[in-house]
């Protein structure tokens, strides 16, 4: 089963969490035990397993990345001025894979899904879910 989550973000940069409709997304595909992979399509955006207890976790990974990777040096910002977004985003990488145990997603009790906006705000992104295994 494949579907497309849709997500409007509203910060340049920002995680959001999307482990409900993941969740969703394998519960409906009557998957109960496989994989799911959760797709970033977009070259400034990323997919990221991380501590969901609070938004320290989150603010903290925005700051070290762009404390890591500075906006404006960066060769391809005499294109269209967004060279950190892609660095952040390769980095970070596009997808995660998560096992799929007893239907749901296999993730321990602190872990969630997060979709990185690099490059925001939009008023569309897609993520690719493709729920893969055996209905038992």
């Amino acid at each position: 089963m494949q579907k497309t989550i849709k997500i409007k973000t509203v910060n340049h940069n920002g995680l959001y969490d999307i482990t409900e409709q993941v969740a969703e997304i394998v519960g409906r595909s009557g998957v109960n035990s496989g994989i799911v992979s959760v797709y970033a399509q977009g070259a400034t955006a990323a997919v990221m397993i991380q501590e969901s207890w609070d938004n320290s976790i989150q603010n903290d990974v925005i700051n070290l990345l762009n404390k890591l990777i500075p906006k404006g040096v960066w060769e391809h910002d005499l294109q269209d001025n967004n060279g950190d977004s892609h660095l952040k985003a390769g980095i970070v990488g596009p997808s995660e894979t998560v096992p799929v145990i007893g239907g749901k997603p296999g993730l321990s009790t602190w872990q969630n899904i997060f979709f990185c906006e690099f490059d925001g705000p939009r008023e569309v992104r897609n993520i690719a879910v493709t729920v893969i295994g055996d209905r038992n």
